[in-house]
């Protein structure tokens, strides 16, 4: 498996990103891991002049055989206040390098090395007696990752936003507790074991511009019919619904970002434009009131697995859904106070959420 990058890591620092005009990475050493050496990848969205800035920073995480590219997601987040960085995980996207297994890690504990390297690079410039509140976003994988992570930090994170969070499996908790103790022997046993491919590539086929859909990516960093997963992978993932099934008891409050319905068909039928075809949001749903005090779940109409990909129409939904969220929880200094810190108000909150979408061409329609 090749990455698409250099075989050799850059100098450190900001450079250019593929995305263009507005986007800069930083890759970040990380120590090695037992499979060998690895590299994280922040990049960060230069905010529009006429963004507010009321002192939020949110760190965005990517699924399973992803990595970020959402540009128009960045440019709604600007418009609410906050800089937008997100984080190519260890063995993802921008960080993933030629020999290496596609997201292997054996603990999903690992990738709190990721997100202390990407926090650091985050913090450079900011003054000591204004400290910024962190918004942590994940979408499927990457939104049990964060959950679990902010469970081990608690007061890191003043909110977090999970985009179709992989929080249950899609057999449920039965199915997770018959499936969890053979998989962790085949993990001890052989953690780099790769598992059957079981994506037929109907999700591609919805969102990818190569096949019709509306978004452009790198089919090296998110394949057709997704990566192989592991054994050692895949027990991670259980271990880490396992834990969350006991909740999290989080503090800090929760938006989760659903679908309305599941589209987990064997074969192509047009309902996958409608519907999520990777997960059981139902599932889902009942398993988000595990992951602490203040959970509010917003169920949106004819989304896709990652919501912001949907149709336009539904996005716009979830993105004026979050905004009220945001303006109502996230921008006041109580909620902040809940997650364990009382930061210094960053200027006044706005008197109604502002939203500007960015198409696809990545110019403003107001």
């Amino acid at each position: 498996m090749t990455s698409g990058g250099d075989a050799a890591d850059p100098a450190p620092g900001w450079r250019p990103d593929v995305l263009g005009a507005g986007y800069e990475q930083h890759t970040l050493p990380l120590p090695p891991d037992d499979a060998g050496p690895v590299v994280a990848t922040l990049v960060r969205h230069v905010p529009a002049a006429d963004d507010p800035d009321l002192g939020l920073d949110v760190l965005y995480v990517h699924g399973w055989s992803d990595y970020f590219f959402q540009t128009e997601l960045a440019d709604f987040w600007g418009t609410q206040g906050a800089r937008f960085f997100a984080l190519d995980l260890r063995r993802y996207g921008r960080s993933l390098r030629p020999g290496q297994i596609p997201g292997f890690v054996t603990d999903l504990a690992t990738y709190d090395e990721d997100v202390a390297a990407a926090r650091a690079v985050m913090a450079q410039d900011v003054p000591a007696d204004r400290p910024r509140r962190l918004v942590l976003m994940g979408h499927s994988t990457g939104g049990l990752t964060l959950s679990l992570w902010a469970a081990r930090h608690p007061g890191e994170a003043a909110a977090l936003v999970l985009n179709s969070p992989w929080l249950e499996l899609q057999i449920r908790e039965v199915g997770r507790a018959l499936l969890e103790p053979v998989l962790q022997v085949d993990a001890r046993l052989r953690p780099a074991h790769r598992l059957p491919v079981v994506d037929r590539g109907y999700y591609t086929r919805v969102v990818s511009d190569a096949y019709g859909g509306e978004w452009h990516y790198d089919l090296t960093w998110r394949p057709e019919r997704g990566f192989r997963v592991t054994s050692g992978w895949l027990a991670a993932i259980l271990a880490g619904q396992d834990r969350l099934a006991r909740g999290l008891d989080l503090a800090a409050p929760a938006l989760v970002l659903l679908s309305t319905r599941s589209a987990l068909l064997p074969r192509w039928d047009p309902s996958m434009t409608r519907a999520d075809v990777a997960l059981d949001v139902d599932g889902v749903a009942r398993r988000a009131a595990d992951l602490g005090r203040h959970v509010t779940i917003a169920r949106i109409e004819d989304a896709l697995h990652d919501v912001v990909l949907s149709p336009p129409a539904v996005r716009r939904e979830a993105y004026a859904t979050t905004a009220r969220w945001v303006a109502g929880t996230v921008t006041l200094t109580d909620a902040a106070a809940a997650a364990g810190r009382a930061p210094r108000p960053h200027g006044p909150a706005p008197s109604r959420p502002r939203l500007h979408v960015r198409g696809p061409d990545r110019r403003r329609r107001r």
